[in-house]
């Protein structure tokens, strides 16, 4: 039960235990011995004399902890690199049929127009099945040591077949370059549209804007010219500011129509 329970929770391979040697202390008198005593060819400095100074340096070399050198795999033809196990190469090359074993009927330089090959393999391969329907409606050989033809047609189809693959394979940059000229081609025009929809709507914000503007003007200037036309109007002596006559001219009709 525990071997399961480890296996569930460890689905990957550890990684090596060097790790745990990347600490900020190690680190520290790494580079304290490489500008003490820096490195001379083959010579292999000894830590413990060069840091006699500081404290807890391990027993295992320093020099174990440098970065590798990624000048010299560049300068191997075919530079690659291990890790876990895996081999990894710095520049990534899709094989070709050749190289995998298979027989190859179009040319592997790729500046060289294949669609000629390729053309005559497709139809190779459109002839081959039809011999191969002819092939199944024959009898089957008596002699049990004699091949039959299908097999020999289902072969070389099967060829064929490998070669058309293999040249699809190799067009795959080509098409996920293309794929992504597309992909950014249709973002931009997008955001062309979206800019041009948000300009069409700035500038009909604008328009009503305007309008609002011009609207609020005639109002403005209807009120001026009622207060003027009012203004023009002369004011009785009576009339107080309100328009009604004063206190003082009310108490003198009220004291003339009681003598009279």
């Amino acid at each position: 039960m525990d071997d399961e329970e480890t296996e569930l929770r460890n689905p990957f391979p550890s990684p090596p235990s060097q790790y745990t040697r990347y600490t900020s202390h190690n680190l520290k008198l790494l580079a304290l011995l490489q500008e003490r005593a820096p490195s001379q060819g083959e010579e292999t400095p000894n830590q413990h004399e060069v840091l006699s100074d500081q404290k807890d340096v391990p027993d295992w070399p320093l020099l174990q902890l440098e970065k590798p050198r990624v000048d010299w795999i560049l300068e191997e033809p075919e530079g690659y690199y291990d890790v876990f196990g895996d081999r990894w190469f710095v520049k990534e090359k899709i094989p070709s049929l050749a190289e995998l074993g298979g027989t190859q009927l179009y040319p592997s330089d790729p500046s060289v127009d294949r669609r000629p090959a390729l053309l005559s393999v497709l139809k190779s391969l459109l002839i081959t099945y039809s011999n191969l329907i002819t092939s199944l409606l024959r009898p089957p050989p008596v002699d049990p040591n004699v091949r039959p033809e299908w097999e020999r047609q289902v072969e070389w189809i099967n060829v064929l077949s490998q070669n058309l693959m293999a040249a699809a394979n190799d067009l795959r940059p080509m098409q996920a370059r293309c794929n992504l000229e597309l992909m950014m081609q249709r973002q931009l025009d997008l955001r062309k549209e979206e800019t041009k929809a948000i300009h069409l709507k700035c500038d009909e914000l604008e328009s009503k804007l305007q309008q609002l503007r011009s609207s609020a003007l005639d109002l403005s200037f209807d009120s001026t010219k009622g207060n003027a036309s009012n203004s023009a109007v002369p004011k009785s002596p009576y009339e107080s500011d309100d328009g009604k006559p004063p206190l003082v001219q009310n108490a003198v009709l009220r004291w003339a129509e009681e003598i009279s």
